[in-house]
């Protein structure tokens, strides 16, 4: 994987994470996932470990959980 992977599902603390991680790291170096609107990449998110969002993925796979917006399984439903 060479870019970053940030879920968020929509919210509020999920749309302002985004934005600092875009002003932090740069539009072309992470891929968004609204998964509120794209829910099929819940398997993926879950695969990678992520359990709520919002939450990166880096490079190297590792899962950081940024704040506390909403848990998968809000998301699913």
């Amino acid at each position: 994987m060479k870019k970053s992977i940030f879920y968020h599902a929509g919210c509020p603390v999920c749309v302002g994470a985004e934005q600092e991680i875009i002003n932090l790291m740069g539009e072309e170096s992470v891929h968004i996932v609204h998964l509120g609107e794209n829910q099929k990449e819940i398997p993926a998110a879950e695969k990678f470990g992520v359990t709520s969002v919002p939450a990166l993925v880096t490079p190297n796979g590792v899962v950081l959980h940024i704040n506390y917006g909403a848990s998968l399984e809000d998301v699913k439903a």
